[in-house]
């Protein structure tokens, strides 16, 4: 359904998602997805829960299909994917099939910080925006509290006896909130005498980083999310043996925080077509997908569900096969590549502020970088559907060169502007998605084997998705691969946090390079979500807030509206 009063494109995200009429959601879910009004939990009109009870007795029914929306390398910008997921879904509802998007969370850092909201833009959004952006039915409330407990209960149990016998010098597990916030990196904790417990170095992730988050997005059930968050690694004994979440008795409690959040929320896309909106962990420092627990109940509620996994194919399709799709089960039917003629642009060496001036010559010698993402998805046995999501600037010579591209490596390339026009400006990508769904599921691959050695798993990720000629692993790092396979550990997926603007780990290193080392500075073992970070180049898991950051734009108009928020 398309919302004719809305205002014209280019007016702020925030106007046209308030100009739009959102269904009441308990009928919404009924009528569109058969989900009865006793299975919900409102969160007043427009938002709800699904009930875990209900989910469970969904189990026997079939499964619809997968569609992942992935994209080239981004702009500080974005390539718009969260808004080609949202306007694909209502593409696919505008031919006439039954199709749902299944998104992250947005974090309250980057929305208050450089990159502002993630609930799409233009008339291809979720809604209602404003309580999506900020807040949103307290998910990410709910896991910074449980990790805060956990935190607290290590110093605890410090104070009064240390039982575990955890040298303080060795505990792993730092605090998180969810907010930029620089100061907070590295800090000292227990100061002012015994009474105020163990003085030792401590610091602050962002919540999105934290390893609860990826536990509650990993997490099939309520069982399976207890048991993964016994498992978390905490800190060492003095004889080095690792101490879990589980020894000093954390999990039952943190669980018991975690209950509601498990549950996935729905919504709906200005054209009122249904959205699950759950999770959110980093994409570039954890695995960047929502959960599977909203995916997999999306796929038995509609016959197509449409998902997006974080930054570029490199981290995000290439984490989203590798790991969530290794642990779930799940694998997709069909494949976007959201591309764009500025990013493009960008990777032919543009600069940033002469994006908008045309320049085919550009576009043609940045297209490396598309041609090593289709290269890299074809790896898996995925064949995408290239998407050039739409700019008013976009010349047809520019949009030629995609085009031809795209002939020239076998894959359909549609022109799409759900941006500007909502699903009737994604008819012609969605036509495509559903030309791929029809052909049947491919037979996929993962990159790597289970029984692999974690070094060499880091090694093949960096050669054949980043075009590296090796891996550098410094002394720490090696020496951490070597213990975490002694504990048992050697099994898991690897998660390579880097630098989303590049293949390699400098950002300003464009294009599709090759022959560059990937520096490996740090190894960490995320137990209770079942995979190992490779740290690498100057990626942090703290962001700062830039010179003039999005919160000093956003506040209150005098009828007590939100104003600012993009």
């Amino acid at each position: 359904m398309t919302q004719d009063n809305l205002p014209a494109p280019g007016a702020p995200d925030i106007e046209i998602a308030r100009a739009a009429t959102m269904d009441p959601i308990l009928p919404l879910a009924e009528k569109r997805l058969g989900v009865p009004p006793e299975a919900l939990v409102p969160f007043g009109h427009h938002k709800a829960k699904v009930s875990l009870e209900y989910i469970n007795s969904l189990k026997s029914k079939k499964d619809g299909k997968l569609v992942l929306v992935t994209a080239i390398t981004p702009t500080p910008a974005g390539e718009g994917k969260t808004t080609t997921s949202v306007g694909v879904t209502d593409g696919l509802n505008q031919i006439g099939v039954n199709a749902m998007v299944c998104l992250r969370e947005p974090s309250l850092g980057p929305c208050f910080g450089m990159k502002g909201g993630a609930a799409g833009g233009g008339r291809a959004q979720v809604i209602p925006m404003e309580d999506i952006n900020l807040h949103f039915n307290g998910d990410f409330h709910a896991i910074t509290s449980a990790h805060s407990l956990l935190a607290a209960l290590i110093d605890n149990h410090i104070y009064w006896g240390n039982e575990q016998e955890i040298d303080p010098r060795r505990v792993v597990f730092r605090r998180v909130v969810d907010m930029n916030d620089r100061a907070l990196r590295n800090i000292v904790i227990g100061l002012g005498g015994p009474a105020n417990g163990v003085p030792r170095e401590n610091g602050f992730d962002i919540t999105v980083a934290s390893e609860v988050m990826a536990i509650l997005c990993l997490a099939n059930d309520i069982e399976d999310l207890r048991e993964r968050l016994s498992r978390i690694i905490v800190a060492r004994r003095r004889d080095k043996s690792p101490v879990t979440a589980g020894d000093i008795g954390a999990d039952g409690a943190m669980a018991v925080l975690l209950k509601d959040a498990l549950q996935p929320n729905l919504v709906q896309t200005i054209e009122h077509n249904p959205a699950f909106i759950h999770g959110g962990p980093f994409a570039n420092i954890a695995h960047g997908c929502n959960s599977v627990m909203a995916t997999k109940t999306a796929m038995k509620l509609a016959d197509v569900v449409v998902t997006e996994a974080g930054f570029g194919a490199d981290l995000g399709a290439e984490k989203f096969l590798d790991i969530k799709c290794r642990q779930s089960g799940l694998w997709p039917d069909a494949v976007v590549l959201v591309a764009t003629v500025r990013a493009l642009k960008m990777q032919g060496g543009v600069a940033k502020g002469d994006l908008g001036a045309p320049n085919a010559g550009a576009v043609e010698k940045g297209a490396v970088n598309l041609k090593r993402h289709i290269t890299n998805l074809k790896k898996y046995g995925l064949n995408p559907v290239v998407a050039i999501n739409h700019f008013i600037h976009d010349t047809d010579e520019e949009v030629a060169v995609i085009k031809k591209l795209g002939e020239e490596l076998g894959v359909k390339v549609a022109l799409s502007k759900h941006w500007a026009e909502g699903g009737k400006g994604a008819v012609e990508l969605a036509t495509a998605v559903k030309e791929e769904l029809d052909k049947g599921k491919s037979e996929g691959k993962l990159l790597y084997p289970d029984d692999t050695p974690l070094a060499k798993k880091i090694e093949t990720v960096a050669k054949e998705i980043y075009g590296a000629e090796g891996i550098s692993l410094s002394s720490a790092a090696a020496n951490s691969l070597k213990e975490f396979e002694k504990l048992g550990f050697g099994h898991v997926p690897v998660c390579i946090a880097k630098t989303q603007y590049s293949f390699s780990t400098d950002p300003t290193n464009l294009g599709a390079p090759s022959g560059h080392t990937l520096e490996v500075r740090e190894a960490r073992l995320s137990a209770g979500a079942g995979f190992v970070v490779a740290v690498c180049g100057d990626i942090m898991t703290m962001p700062g807030l830039p010179k003039k950051p999005a919160a000093l734009e956003i506040g209150l108009d005098k009828d007590g509206q939100i104003v600012g928020l993009a």
